[in-house]
C-alpha cells in the first residue's frame, strides 16, 4: 500500500505497473495478488480505507446523546483529521478517482452519500431544535461543509504553520458560528 501510494503520487495511476509496485515494496507478484485482485482494486482500497474511517467516526459521533451542535463539532474534527492520517491516500484518490471501475465507484459513492446524509441529518436536527439558524438551506450548508473540508487535501502540509488539530478547530469555529442561531451578524445585517 505504502509503495503504491508513493508511486501513484509521483507517476499517476496509469504511469505505474504492478511490477513497479512489487519491486518498490520488496514483495513478489504473488504477494501482491494475494492481497489485491488487480491494480484497480488497490485504487479502490486506497479510497475505501479513509472513507470507511470517516464514516465510522461520523456514525459514532452521531450516535452520542449530544446536541446537534456538539455532534457536528465532533464530525468535523474527525473529518479534518483524516487529511493528516490518510494524506497520501486522499491525494492519490483525488488525482486518480476517475480510474475507479464502475462497481468500485458505486461502493465509494454509497459511502460518501452515507457520510453526507449524517451531516445533513445533524444540520436538519439542529434547525428543528433551534440550535441552528432556521433560514439555513440544509443541502447547501452540507455541501459547503464538504467542499470546504475536502479541499484541505490540496494545501495541508504536515510541517505547515498549523497542526491538523488547530486547523480542525478553525473549521469548527467557522462552521458553527455560521450555522448557529445565537449569532449577532447575519447575511445582510452588518454592523456599522
Amino acid at each position: 500500500m505504502e509503495a503504491s501510494l508513493k508511486l501513484f503520487e509521483q507517476y499517476g495511476f496509469h504511469g505505474v505497473t504492478v511490477n513497479q509496485i512489487v519491486d518498490a515494496a520488496g514483495i513478489s507478484k504473488g504477494g501482491f495478488y494475494h492481497h489485491f485482485t488487480s491494480k484497480d482494486e488497490l485504487l479502490f482500497v486506497i479510497h475505501d480505507i479513509f472513507i470507511t474511517y470517516v464514516l465510522e467516526r461520523a456514525s459514532k459521533a452521531n450516535e452520542q446523546n449530544l446536541p446537534a451542535k456538539e455532534r457536528l463539532r465532533l464530525i468535523i474534527k474527525d473529518f479534518v483529521s483524516v487529511f493528516d492520517i490518510y494524506k497520501a491516500h486522499l491525494t492519490v484518490f483525488y488525482q486518480e478517482s476517475i480510474y475507479l471501475k464502475t462497481e468500485h465507484e458505486e461502493i465509494v459513492r454509497k459511502k460518501r452519500n452515507e457520510f453526507k446524509t449524517i451531516i445533513q441529518d445533524v444540520i436538519e436536527e439542529g434547525v428543528i431544535t433551534g440550535d441552528f439558524r432556521s433560514d439555513l438551506s440544509v443541502e447547501i450548508t452540507t455541501m459547503a461543509i464538504l467542499g470546504m473540508v475536502n479541499w484541505t487535501y490540496k494545501w495541508y502540509q504536515r510541517n505547515g504553520e498549523k497542526r491538523i488539530e488547530e486547523i480542525a478547530d478553525i473549521y469548527t469555529d467557522l462552521i458553527l458560528h455560521a450555522v448557529s442561531e445565537n449569532e449577532n451578524i447575519r447575511m445582510g445585517e452588518g454592523t456599522s
